[in-house]
């Protein structure tokens, strides 16, 4: 049986612009290759991910009661989200902006709604779940002073977890130590290890090194590491996956696409190296297209590069 996740965290939309998108203050005015409103957030496009690969998905989050949630809201259902327990609320739905370029984004976000996400919601939309991933911690920051202990009633729920904080805008990365214990999936990238290792009073050398610091606190610690692909640090030892070639459209959310690759393996039942190996395919295939959820894999699409 296919295991019932939800992902809880942020919910938005992304307007994605590429081309000529660095600014240039002064009233100067540029001309964009494209832009796009497509559906955003770590939480959303890991859903949809999961959705898209098969995997029974629902969402915990909120957004506000204007076009962008209502937007928000249908393209989490048309990607086959359960969206039930989106919360709609008075505060105006989230919205980030992607500066898109070939090699680099930058992002700027209003977080809205989104940021007031509790515990509580996330507890109760668990019931009957078997796997609770928490995405955007640094975005929900009531969620994330309640995620310890929201982690450790899960577990004792006999739910297993994982956590992908994405990056602090305040750069201080408070608050992930406590949840590690708690948690059996950690997913950062190559950047993110490193910085959270260090609240840790490690000084890693590089994102393996700073993976085997943050598994040493509990999780099995899962890399992202760009066009590389990804490695895991488990009590096996390290195990390494690379990335595909791709003709790269975007690479907004490849991230929370290899999210959804690893989880929906593992899950599944699949040894973690195989679940690396998997996780780095969808998130290479997510870069086909604008947006996060443009070009996610279905799983058929994935298990015919692993046989290509």
């Amino acid at each position: 049986m296919t295991p019932r996740v939800l992902v809880a965290g942020d919910a938005n939309l992304d307007l994605v612009l590429r081309g000529d998108v660095v600014p240039r203050f002064g009233q100067a005015e540029q001309l964009l290759d494209a832009a796009e409103l497509v559906l955003g957030s770590s939480a959303g496009i890991c859903a949809a991910g999961l959705a898209r690969l098969g995997v029974e998905t629902a969402l915990v989050a909120r957004v506000g009661a204007d076009a962008f949630g209502d937007r928000t809201r249908e393209l989490l259902a048309e990607a086959g989200v359960d969206t039930d327990a989106v919360r709609v609320t008075a505060e105006p739905t989230g919205v980030s902006v992607i500066l898109s370029a070939p090699g680099d984004r930058a992002i700027l976000t209003l977080t809205g709604a989104l940021a007031g996400l509790t515990g509580a919601e996330v507890l109760a939309a668990a019931e009957g779940a078997d796997h609770v991933h928490v995405a955007s911690f640094f975005l929900v920051p009531q969620l994330a002073r309640e995620l310890p202990a929201v982690l450790e009633t899960l577990r004792s729920r006999g739910v297993t977890t994982s956590l992908d904080t994405n990056w602090d805008p305040a750069d201080r990365w408070l608050g992930v130590a406590e949840c590690l214990p708690h948690v059996d999936v950690l997913l950062p990238n190559a950047a993110e290890a490193v910085a959270l290792a260090r609240t840790l009073g490690g000084d890693p050398a590089d994102a393996v090194e700073a993976a085997e610091l943050l598994a040493a606190h509990g999780p099995l610690v899962v890399v992202k590491d760009g066009a590389d692909g990804g490695f895991a640090v488990s009590p096996e030892g390290v195990v390494r996956a690379p990335g595909l070639r791709v003709d790269v459209v975007d690479t907004t959310g490849a991230g929370d696409s290899f999210d959804a690759g690893f989880l929906a393996a593992w899950l599944g039942g699949m040894p973690v190296a195989e679940a690396v190996r998997r996780a780095a395919i969808a998130g290479s295939l997510s870069t086909r297209g604008a947006g996060g959820t443009g070009g996610q894999a279905t799983r058929a699409e994935v298990e015919a590069e692993l046989g290509a």
